[in-house]
């Protein structure tokens, strides 16, 4: 039987996340390694601050408008200024939508602005997401999250609640990423194993990790009930990410395909096989990720999940 989903049937991904969290790096990253796969990529900047694109650019929204140009003239700040270009992208999508029509066949990341209110209650991004789903686009958001606030569990339990107002707000498919992993331990050992920060384990164990600093022990009941609404809602987790790293890509890669729903086909399956088969040879970076997880699973033989059930 024929699908009955109309020819025009796009997929991709909107790359969102706080400004530096690596989501220029990651467009550039992913184009490489879906063209190896044989998927045509087609990459669209939505960030009109965007300067110095790495990556080669099909759609650039600076085309339409500019940062520069708005705090100019209009005398804006820097963040004002991007929310007023974002609502001008809202107000002129069939520009947006003109520039799309070009690229049918294609597989779609858009590098998306970071400041973190267009993605918490400001409703302009919101609303284009919405009409390239209407546009028959099937995007999946992946918001990247700097690994180092692993390190630092207040900021990690803030990390934690930004990540679950995006996904509440932005309405899409959702994958989560800790990005940089190959620099996770620069900024500090881990209290407890990857899979504890990944998985978004019992918060109470953080707490009382952040209850031995003086400055945020007065705070504890409310670093309680901010654990309490993340776990309520039981909808965050992460997929570590080393960009530079096949093995690592390729895991953000499947959670992205099954979150909007995307199947590749036997070609794209044995370019795979074939990429990683490549990988062996002296070019390939050991993978940090897993590495860094052997570090941490192993502490006096037992894993840090053990040694709490013993307590």
């Amino acid at each position: 039987t024929k699908s009955c989903d109309p020819p025009s049937l796009r997929f991709g991904q909107v790359v969102i996340g706080p400004p530096g969290s690596g989501k220029t790096t990651y467009c550039q990253g992913m184009q490489e390694f879906l063209t190896h796969l044989g998927r045509k990529v087609v990459v669209v900047n939505m960030d009109p601050a965007n300067e110095g694109i790495p990556y080669s650019c099909a759609v650039d929204v600076s085309e339409l408008v500019t940062l520069d140009d708005v705090m100019e003239g209009l005398k804006l700040g820097p963040n004002g200024g991007l929310l007023y270009c974002m609502e001008y992208v809202e107000a002129n999508l069939d520009w947006l939508e003109e520039k799309l029509k070009q690229y049918s066949d294609c597989y779609f990341l858009f590098d998306c602005p970071g400041q973190v209110e267009l993605y918490t209650h400001q409703s302009s991004v919101k609303n284009i997401f919405s009409q390239l789903a209407k546009w028959n686009f099937r995007l999946t958001a992946v918001h990247l999250v700097d690994s180092h606030y692993c390190a630092d569990p207040a900021k990690f339990i803030s990390v934690l609640c930004t990540s679950l107002s995006t996904m509440l707000h932005v309405e899409l498919p959702h994958v989560n990423v800790l990005s940089k992993m190959d620099l996770i331990e620069q900024y500090g050992k881990l209290a407890f194993n990857l899979d504890f920060y990944t998985e978004v384990m019992d918060l109470t164990y953080l707490l009382d990790h952040l209850a031995a600093d003086p400055f945020f022990k007065k705070f504890r009941h409310l670093n309680e009930k901010l654990a309490e609404v993340v776990q309520d809602y039981s909808l965050v987790s992460f997929v570590p990410l080393n960009v530079q790293d096949k093995e690592s890509m390729i895991q953000v890669l499947r959670a992205v395909d099954k979150a909007n729903g995307y199947c590749f086909g036997d070609l794209e399956e044995r370019n795979l096989q074939a990429m990683m088969s490549a990988a062996v040879g002296a070019d390939f970076q050991f993978n940090s990720t897993l590495g860094v997880q052997e570090r941490y699973v192993e502490t006096s033989g037992k894993t840090v999940e053990e040694e709490m059930m013993e307590l």
